[in-house]
């Protein structure tokens, strides 16, 4: 009787203490043709294999996950975020340390792994032009910022992130490798140059529509809406000179409901194959470096993994420490 007692009691604890096995799980990530390229390539393969449905959610927004950790009612479990934010949350106690005991780390490149994170994927601001919308396409940032040799709009994207304040240095002729600490007042005095003449996007799908019609024939943009745009059947060309580098990550908020299953869903969308399918249908990097050899070379050769000869690397822990400040000046700039 008091071995049946007690193999009862040890059942109970077992049943109340162990964490139930999770039949679905949230990731929110930014919509578009992004997102549906994610729920593809990951999200199907993931439900397949496991069971656990993927529920989509977004767009992702900083200040509502921070205020569900804060608040201790998370409802996302895994989150495709900015290379820089996340290594600032993690740093601020925003997220779960990553189990790279489920994660293989040892194929993804290590320019995007931290504990609280991996890459989603990775992108360049590039240099994108409609060609038949004007005579010549600008090469350089340079070029970019140069109104007498290339008159006309150009568009920059508006949010403070990476990728502008470095194309305006790098116009103004900083070498790549002198970048960080970034000078705020130069590059600000550098756009004040062609500050009349810029129109800003604030989402990959209206870059596109901008180069489209040419409102803005020419501009800095993300490579994979290039890729996009050509898909169209527009003629543009794609400018890979000094291409700054900068990634999406995946990342877990602080008290995730299904953190264990988040982990095993992070797992295969950073596997070889998963992740060469996305770079397939977004024209962006694969984080895995095993994924190139299973894509069709003529794709894989356009990606920005392929583009390192002159490529930039934003230093996203440069702009972890710095993002508010920066962001502060940025908007302040930007309304004057």
């Amino acid at each position: 009787m008091k071995t049946t007692f007690a193999f009862a009691a040890v059942a109970a604890f077992v049943a109340v203490s162990a964490p139930a096995k999770a039949d679905s799980l949230v990731f929110s990530s930014w919509g578009g043709t992004t997102q549906d390229a994610q729920k593809a390539a990951w999200a199907s393969p993931f439900t397949e294999k496991t069971g656990i449905t993927v529920v989509q959610d977004g767009p992702t927004d900083y200040g509502k996950l921070k205020a569900m950790v804060e608040a201790g009612e998370v409802n996302w479990d895994v989150v495709d975020v900015e290379g820089d934010y996340a290594a600032q949350a993690g740093k601020n106690g925003q997220l779960e340390k990553l189990d790279f005991s489920v994660i293989d780390k040892s194929k993804l490149d290590p320019r995007f792994v931290t504990d609280y994170s991996v890459g989603s994927f990775y992108y360049s601001f590039v240099i994108g032009c409609n060609a038949d919308a004007v005579k010549a396409c600008p090469k350089t940032w340079a070029d970019l910022f140069d109104t007498a040799k290339f008159p006309g709009k150009r568009t920059f994207y508006k949010w403070s992130a990476p990728g502008v304040i470095e194309a305006a240095l790098l116009a103004d002729g900083v070498p790549a490798d002198k970048l960080y600490p970034l000078d705020l007042d130069r590059a600000f005095k550098k756009l004040d140059t062609i500050k009349s003449d810029i129109v800003w996007w604030s989402g990959g799908a209206q870059s596109q529509q901008l180069l489209a019609s040419a409102e803005a024939p020419f501009g800095s943009v993300w490579n994979g809406r290039m890729t996009a745009l050509a898909a169209t059947g527009i003629k543009v060309e794609t400018s890979w000179e000094q291409n700054i580098t900068a990634a999406d990550a995946l990342v877990v908020p602080k008290g995730a409901p299904n953190a264990e299953a988040a982990m095993k869903f992070i797992a295969l969308a950073t596997s070889a194959e998963p992740q060469a399918a996305l770079a397939k249908a977004t024209g962006y990097a694969p984080i895995n470096v095993e994924s190139a050899k299973l894509m069709d070379p003529e794709t894989a050769k356009t990606l920005p993994d392929q583009q390192t000869a002159s490529q930039v690397n934003a230093d996203m822990n440069y702009w972890a420490d710095n993002r508010d400040a920066i962001g502060e000046k940025w908007y302040a700039w930007q309304a004057k």
